[in-house]
């Protein structure tokens, strides 16, 4: 499959779920969790579903190789899950059996995922010529 499709798939992917997320914290979560943990769930939401709108917008792109985004996918898909899904579980913490804080050091590693695939575009566009 090629990389440009699996970035429509995983971008549409996060988005939906995201969404869902997003509706899950604003009306499935309130009675059962503090307003501030709503708060951190929705933040991994927010993250989730830009980086959903940053695939679509690659997948659309000509200024990203094949290489370039295979590795953008799997910078975002695992940023995603680290940062955004250590957020889910940290928030619902209270609701769970199994104690999130155990893992909370993977949501930094998430995030510096997220950066480093924005710093990826960045530098390839840098090395494009000027007429892009």
């Amino acid at each position: 499959m090629k990389a440009r499709r699996k970035l429509i798939l995983l971008g549409t992917s996060l988005g939906f779920i995201g969404i869902i997320l997003g509706a899950f914290a604003a009306h499935g979560l309130e009675k059962l969790i503090s307003e501030e943990a709503i708060a951190t769930f929705e933040t991994g939401v927010k993250y989730q579903i830009y980086h959903a709108l940053l695939l679509v917008f690659l997948s659309s792109q000509s200024f990203t190789t094949e290489k370039l985004n295979k590795i953008l996918f799997w910078l975002i898909l695992l940023g995603t899950l680290f940062f955004s899904g250590s957020i889910y579980g940290l928030s619902t913490n209270e609701l769970s059996g199994f104690d999130f804080k155990t893992i909370a050091w993977i949501t930094p590693i998430g995030g510096a995922l997220f950066i480093f695939s924005w710093i990826l575009i960045f530098l390839n566009v840098l090395k494009k010529p000027k007429n892009l």
